[in-house]
């Protein structure tokens, strides 16, 4: 259990927001197969107080889509604290603040994990946050630093975060130089947990609940953060649970039963989505279910080259891993 705030969550196990990853369809997938918290999309605050029609679709979500926090991310503190009240007012259960997206798009432009070594502009954007909302909980999720991989930037702007009233921050255990490159360092987000009173959540490399148990051995943090490790795996939220509360494991999905998932994932995007966006994400989504299977580049291609949602749902049923590369798959 993990208490922000006036939120209590029974689960230790998060989903993170991943850009073009963690839409509706995903979530109610995870949430089918013992997910409790996740987080939408990271949503551009300047997008998002204009009304922007892809902003818009980020913060779609329906009533069974609890327990729900969203995600924003820029450098103004005024339209940081705009957008804040935005997220408050349409009914999300917690607000984050990125200060981790290391891509150039958002860095570059003085966002995201660029803020890590600009503690007052960090403090500003937090407090100009904070002054909006007023119930929700609010967090925010960082990398180590900018380019030193210690925690110590991490740590300073934790320290910053908790002084002004944040309820608790995630770490990402990689750099913004490092993108997703090499590997997440454990040790270096004990620096910012031990920094600070308020949760630490852990992220990065959590593919299992070995993986979970290290994080929480090494660095000590209250909860983890799932990103990556659960694209085509929803099952290691009850997975990591289970672990953490001394319960017997859960039994690794079969081939048949990854299959029927993949097929319901399909079935939630086009009823959220429509046909034709459901095709273009089931390119990427196939192959999440599969990637470790022989025959998986096969299905990638197929699906790729499909002409529509009821050709891909015939490929999916018809694909054994030991079969490609004859015609198994074709309608």
């Amino acid at each position: 259990m993990i208490q922000l705030k006036s939120l209590t969550l029974k689960s230790g196990v998060i989903q993170s927001p991943m850009a073009g990853c963690t839409d509706l369809a995903y979530r109610l997938i995870s949430r089918e197969h013992g997910m409790e918290f996740a987080f939408l999309e990271m949503v551009s605050a300047e997008s998002l107080i204009r009304g922007n029609e892809g902003a818009n679709e980020i913060m779609k979500t329906i009533p069974e889509d609890k327990l729900l926090g969203a995600q924003i991310v820029g450098c103004r503190p005024e339209a940081m604290g705009e957008a804040a009240r935005k997220v408050e007012d349409l009914g999300y259960d917690l607000l984050d603040i990125n200060f981790g997206c290391p891509v150039p798009k958002i860095a570059g432009q003085g966002a995201g994990s660029a803020l890590l070594n600009r503690p007052k502009e960090a403090q500003a954007i937090f407090t100009a946050v904070l002054k909006a909302i007023k119930k929700i909980p609010v967090t925010v999720k960082m990398r180590l630093g900018v380019e030193d991989g210690s925690g110590a930037e991490a740590a300073n702007i934790a320290k910053i975060a908790e002084d002004c009233g944040i309820a608790a921050v995630s770490v990402h255990g990689r750099t913004r130089v490092q993108g997703y490159s090499g590997n997440a360092n454990y040790e270096a987000i004990r620096r910012v947990k031990d920094a600070v009173k308020i949760p630490v959540i852990g992220n990065g490399d959590i593919h299992s609940y070995e993986d979970a148990r290290r994080m929480k051995e090494i660095a000590g943090v209250d909860a983890v953060m799932i990103g990556r490790g659960g694209l085509g795996n929803p099952w290691i939220f009850k997975e990591i649970e289970r672990g953490f509360n001394g319960e017997t494991p859960v039994e690794a999905p079969s081939f048949e039963e990854k299959k029927k998932v993949l097929l319901r994932h399909l079935e939630l995007e086009i009823q959220h989505r429509g046909e034709h966006t459901a095709a273009l994400h089931m390119r990427r989504i196939a192959c999440w279910y599969f990637k470790n299977l022989p025959g998986s580049a096969q299905l990638r291609a197929a699906v790729n080259t499909s002409k529509g949602t009821a050709e891909i749902r015939k490929i999916i049923e018809n694909f054994e891993p030991m079969k490609f590369g004859s015609d198994s798959f074709s309608g």
